[in-house]
C-alpha cells in the first residue's frame, strides 16, 4: 500500500514452497545473451523484498537466462503508471492500486503475490487503548489514502462504533511520528512487519491489530504486475522470472540471516537488526497457502476484496478477478 518509505527509512524449507517446486517448469536458459528484464519496484528496498535480492544473490535470474534491472522510483505511486506506459516490464504493487489502475481501463494483470496477506494494521501506543471499542472519541490518523479511510468506516462498522465518534487525520506518511507526539491516540496504515517492529525495538510497545481481525476483507498486499501484451509476448521470460523469484524467497524461508545480508547489502541504509527482525516477522507473510506454488493468488478472495472496493465507492465498475489475475506464470501450473 502507498504509505511506505519514510518509516523504512527510519529505521526445512517450508513445506508449501516445497511442494510448489515439484513439478516446476525448467526455465529455458539460452545460449546466447541473457534476455534483459526490466522491474520497479513498490517504492525503495526494503524486508518485503528480501527474496528479490536473494534470488539476485544466488544468481537464480541469471541462471533462468534473465538480466534483470531493478529500478526504484521517485514516486510510490509511479510504478503501475510507468509499467503501463511500457517503461518497465514489471512492477511491484498492491491488490487494491492494480483494481484502481484497471478500473481506469489499463490492461495491467497480476501474476503472482509476493505478499499473500495485508500488512496494513491498525496501530496505537496508548496504554488506554486496547481493543476496537477504546476508539470512541480517539483520533485516528491515516496517510490520507482513500481506501484507508474505507478501511476506518469498515472497522468502526464491525464493531458498531458511529463514524462521527472518531475523527480521521490525514498525518501522510508521519504515522509513526503523529503516533509518538500524541498528535493522534492510533493510526492506520502502518505495517505490522515494519512500523510495529521498529517501535517494538524502540521499547515503545505498540498493540498492533491486523486488517484480517477487524472486518476488512483480507487481500495481497504486495503484487508482481505485467501489462497484458507482456504476457502475450513475453510469457516464458515472465515464467523464468517468477520462478526465479519464488527459489529466492524459498531460500530466505531457509536461511533468514543470509537473506537479510543480501538485502542489507542491496540497501546499506537499513539497519540489518531491524531488517532481520522484520524479516523474520514478514516469513509468514510470503507463504502460500498448504499445496499451493509460491505467488499463488485466490480469484475468489479478489473478488470479495473488489466487490468490498465496489461497495465503498472505490471503484465505479464490477472488477473482474478472472482477468485481473492469472496463476499459470507460478511453478507447476499453465500449460
Amino acid at each position: 500500500m502507498i504509505r511506505r518509505v519514510v518509516s523504512v527509512l527510519l529505521f526445512a524449507f517450508a513445506l508449501a514452497l516445497a511442494v510448489s517446486a515439484c513439478g516446476e517448469k525448467r526455465d529455458q536458459t539460452s545460449a546466447g545473451a541473457p534476455r534483459s528484464l526490466s522491474l520497479m519496484l513498490d517504492y525503495l528496498p526494503n524486508p518485503d523484498h528480501v527474496g528479490l535480492y536473494e534470488a539476485l544473490a544466488q544468481g537464480q535470474f541469471s541462471k533462468a537466462g534473465l538480466d534483470v534491472h531493478v529500478q526504484t522510483p521517485s514516486d510510490p505511486a509511479a510504478p503501475l503508471k510507468l509499467l503501463a506506459a511500457g517503461k518497465v516490464d514489471l512492477a511491484i504493487s498492491y491488490e487494491p492500486e492494480l483494481l484502481l489502475a484497471r478500473d481506469k481501463g489499463e490492461k495491467l494483470v497480476s501474476v503472482a503475490a509476493i505478499v499473500q496477506q495485508p500488512l496494513t494494521s491498525l496501530m496505537t501506543l496508548k496504554k488506554n487503548v486496547r481493543s476496537v471499542a477504546d476508539l470512541r472519541r480517539t483520533r485516528v490518523g491515516t496517510a490520507g489514502i482513500p481506501y484507508q479511510s474505507s478501511y476506518l468506516t469498515t472497522i468502526l462498522q464491525h464493531a458498531a462504533i458511529p463514524r462521527d465518534q472518531v475523527k480521521e487525520t490525514n498525518v501522510g506518511f508521519d504515522l509513526v511520528p503523529a503516533m509518538l507526539s500524541g498528535k493522534v491516540d492510533a493510526t492506520l496504515g502502518a505495517y505490522w512487519n515494519v512500523e510495529a517492529i521498529q517501535l517494538a525495538r524502540a521499547r515503545k510497545h505498540p498493540h498492533v491489530w491486523r486488517m484480517q481481525q477487524l472486518g476488512v476483507p483480507t487481500y495481497d498486499e504486495l503484487v508482481l504486475v505485467a501489462r497484458r501484451d507482456t504476457l502475450a509476448s513475453r510469457g516464458d521470460d515472465v515464467r523464468a522470472f517468477v520462478q526465479a523469484l519464488a527459489r529466492g524467497y524459498a531460500a530466505a524461508q531457509a536461511d533468514p540471516a543470509g537473506a537479510t545480508d543480501a538485502l542489507v547489502k542491496a540497501a546499506p541504509d537499513l539497519d540489518r537488526g531491524f531488517a532481520l527482525a522484520s524479516v523474520r516477522a514478514s516469513l509468514p507473510a510470503f507463504r502460500p497457502p498448504a499445496g499451493k506454488p509460491f505467488g499463488w493468488q485466490d480469484p475468489a478472495q479478489w473478488t470479495a476484496y473488489g466487490n468490498w472496493m465496489l461497495s465503498n465507492g472505490l471503484l465505479g465498475s464490477q472488477p473482474h478477478a478472472s482477468t485481473a489475475v492469472t496463476d499459470e506464470f507460478l511453478a507447476g501450473q499453465g500449460s
